[in-house]
């Protein structure tokens, strides 16, 4: 059940890049934003590409706000994040491109794996969410679940 204004990212969808490299985001995750949205897309240590939709932007921003100019430490990293984070708003047909350096962390060539996570979405590589898959299946997934509490 969807909560008036607030999209869920549920599902997994396989996608391939076009020539132009631009993926499709799943219109099911599309409907609750408009073309003007802003998301930002980001390289994960784990390596795939963490999608923040507007309303974490949002979050991440009044984050960000807070932060004093005189902590260095924090401002060397907000500078060192941001520097490979990319916005992005889809087209009409629900596109995106995303830049080669993403796609290349990510180890994107051709086809995606769009995974959500209720709050945001993330993109890996077919071979890379194989390898997550793995590790959560059978005891783990359970293991897991009782980890976070669900």
């Amino acid at each position: 059940m969807a909560l008036p204004g607030k999209a869920f990212y549920t599902g997994l969808f396989r996608h391939t890049l076009d020539e132009k490299s631009r993926l499709t985001i799943p219109s099911a995750w599309r409907y609750a934003h408009e073309e003007s949205d802003t998301f930002l897309a980001t390289p994960h240590p784990d390596g795939y590409v963490a999608v923040l939709p507007p309303a974490e932007v949002e979050k991440l921003h009044a984050k960000i706000a807070t932060m004093a100019l005189s902590d260095g430490a924090g401002q060397d990293f907000v500078a060192r994040f941001f520097s490979q984070t990319q916005s992005f708003s889809f087209d009409k047909a629900g596109r995106v491109g995303l830049s080669a350096e993403l796609l290349a962390h990510a180890g994107i060539a051709k086809d995606a794996v769009l995974v959500g996570s209720l709050t945001k979405f993330n993109l890996y590589a077919p071979a890379r969410w194989e390898k997550v898959e793995a590790r959560t299946s059978g005891e783990n997934f359970g293991d897991l679940m009782r980890r976070i509490g669900i």
